[in-house]
């Protein structure tokens, strides 16, 4: 942070503590939030030709803003890639202008680029069923294929995020009839466990060759650590190979295709919003690609006319 000033890198660190602790902010978006800001006043600094100290920072103006943006541009920064960086700005300076007492505007007028959302790829049901199917025989040891395929069984089964599933200990073995997750942001959600779900964890822990303790992980790498996401990542990479699946069939998709399968079998949005732990309809929206025909769709059929 040597471009940086002493009084500014301290209330970054403050900021991103009051993140972590008490927004419950994961450590990805932690580095992200990190990365973004020291970026944007390293930027600042060199515009202006001196470390900027907070009171310099008060007094940012929207021509500083946008040349900060315009030269990310010019470097070949994405509008997504630049909207996120100005979203960290933005949420640093807010805090910021709490704490010390001066008015963000300039910074939080500042409109970001527009961009094309891209929208999850769900799998059709037939070709997440013949995923699991090939990420079965895969392995060479029957335990390993048994946790793969427990694995993306709960990511589509249950729509956990790939960190959830990989999070499970001993505690929760045998999986119960419904698991207790702490999502994103520290939020607590019920989620109800299939019977496939649960059928395919029983399988792994007859098989699984290493002790289970209830304060140790649940799936175990190779040699007996906490399996990572890398190790699912690869397995789900051979398996599309295999079947000629495009590159968008990544675990994530699997919670994709949770919601999705759900909303086409008559799900309620709102139920499926709580099962993935979205803050937002709107994300649970994007998640399940819904247009704007099938939302009228479920909208009548949930609010029949007299």
């Amino acid at each position: 942070m040597t471009l940086i000033s002493p009084a500014a890198a301290d209330a970054l660190e403050t900021w991103l503590s009051h993140q972590r602790a008490l927004k419950g902010a994961s450590q990805n978006t932690i580095t992200a939030y990190q990365g973004d800001v020291i970026e944007f006043l390293a930027f600042i600094t060199e515009h202006k030709g001196d470390r900027q100290g907070l009171a310099a920072l008060s007094r940012i103006t929207v021509t500083d803003m946008r040349a900060w943006m315009a030269q990310a541009r010019g470097q070949g920064l994405a509008a997504r890639s630049l909207a996120r960086k100005l979203s960290a700005v933005k949420a640093f300076y807010r805090w910021l202008a709490d704490r010390e007492g001066f008015e963000p505007t300039a910074v939080l007028s500042v409109r970001a680029p527009k961009f094309q959302k891209k929208l999850p790829r769900p799998l059709a049901e037939d070709a997440a069923r013949n995923l699991i199917d090939a990420i079965e025989v895969q392995a060479q040891k029957p335990w390993v294929a048994a946790r793969d395929v427990a694995v993306v069984t709960l990511l589509w089964g249950c729509g956990l995020r790939i960190s959830e599933a990989l999070g499970l200990t001993g505690t929760q073995a045998p999986l119960p009839d419904v698991l207790r997750i702490l999502g994103k942001g520290g939020k607590e959600r019920v989620v109800p466990v299939v019977p496939a779900a649960r059928t395919a964890v029983d399988a792994y822990l007859r098989l699984c060759p290493y002790p289970l303790a209830p304060d140790q992980p649940l799936f175990r790498a190779i040699r007996g650590g906490p399996l990572g996401a890398g190790a699912i990542q690869k397995v789900m990479a051979q398996a599309r190979m295999q079947l000629g699946l495009p590159a968008s069939a990544t675990p994530h998709a699997m919670r994709h295709s949770f919601a999705t399968h759900l909303l086409d079998a008559g799900g309620d949005l709102r139920a499926i919003q709580e099962l993935l732990g979205h803050a937002s309809l709107s994300t649970t929206q994007a998640y399940t690609a819904v247009d704007t025909a099938r939302l009228m769709e479920v909208y009548d059929r949930a609010h029949p006319k007299a």
